[in-house]
């Protein structure tokens, strides 16, 4: 799959942004390691789901696009598809979550997109998705269960292993394992001692529990704070990549995650979702054992101010 990494970086070239890598000495002092963050959140649309998205949709043939796409996401894929979308003038339309951050569904009506709302306590968004898929004919662009779309996702990693040489481990939250699985292939194919660690929520744990049982376990809509991995378990592309490239899966908890969000705000100065500050958490929160180089990925920054304004107040 490295090949379609390496094509999906040419794809990309010019349209998503050669994101920062930013260190903190004073986690590196902290930790007693080095720590070099790869920057999503500095993305196009606040998140690395602008790489997949437009790697995926710009393949997409004429009639594909005249007939439209259509998309299900809590946020940052929601917000991709419907940027790709009105950059290549293509109808779009997204089911989202009634439970979705506001700054994430604003973002979307106002790249363009028809917006459908659902409630996950009692409505599953594939079947609303495929229902109105078949009804008009659009194309869906599935949020990670895609190889195009893993391979597009694939490049941030890509871009750190470039940067920065010789990294003992890699860290990368976990949602639907395409950020995930992606990062894994691409790392190892520059860097092959490099290990790889998926970070989820003990909330939202199903791709630990599918990791270490070897069977796809799922956990439809968790109560975690990191709402960009809600998702309900790993896809049939994703799990058995995840099970071949990366080397461990590890828990954080709601706590370590708002901790991790405090302090890349008023630390490092940077804006991340909870789901962005996975790695954070499982460093300063030693549930990983930091030790040589590592890297992290900072998936997207696009939190709601009402929930970032709760996270610094310091309340539970």
């Amino acid at each position: 799959m490295i090949e379609q990494i390496n094509q999906a970086k040419i794809r990309l070239a010019g349209h998503a942004h050669r994101t920062p890598v930013l260190s903190s000495s004073a986690l590196n002092k902290l930790l007693g390691a080095e720590v070099f963050f790869k920057c999503e959140n500095f993305q196009r649309i606040g998140a690395f789901k602008f790489r997949g998205a437009f790697n995926c949709i710009s393949q997409l043939n004429e009639d594909e696009k005249k007939r439209g796409i259509i998309a299900y996401s809590s946020g940052n894929h929601a917000q991709a598809v419907a940027l790709v979308g009105k950059m290549l003038n293509i109808k779009t339309t997204i089911v989202m979550p009634n439970n979705a951050p506001e700054v994430k569904l604003n973002a979307t009506k106002g790249y363009g997109a028809e917006v459908v709302i659902f409630d996950p306590e009692t409505q599953i968004r594939e079947e609303i998705s495929e229902s109105i898929q078949e009804k008009y004919g659009y194309t869906l662009i599935a949020p990670f269960d895609n190889k195009q779309i893993i391979a597009g996702q694939a490049t941030a990693a890509l871009e750190l292993c470039e940067e920065i040489s010789d990294l003992d481990s890699l860290l990368v939250p976990c949602g639907g394992g395409g950020l995930l699985s992606g990062s894994a292939i691409a790392a190892k194919s520059i860097q092959p001692q490099c290990k790889v660690t998926g970070i989820e929520p003990e909330l939202a744990n199903d791709a630990y529990q599918s990791y270490y049982t070897g069977k796809l376990v799922s956990q439809p809509n968790p109560k975690t704070i990191a709402d960009g991995t809600r998702t309900a378990s790993l896809g049939e592309i994703t799990f058995p990549l995840i099970q071949k490239y990366v080397d461990a899966m590890m828990t954080v908890t709601e706590e370590a995650i708002k901790e991790a969000v405090r302090f890349h705000l008023t630390r490092m100065k940077i804006v991340v979702e909870p789901s962005g500050a996975l790695g954070l958490a499982a460093l300063l929160s030693q549930q990983f054992n930091a030790t040589g180089k590592i890297g992290v990925i900072i998936s997207g920054g696009n939190i709601d101010p009402i929930t970032l304004t709760h996270i610094l107040s310091g309340k539970s």
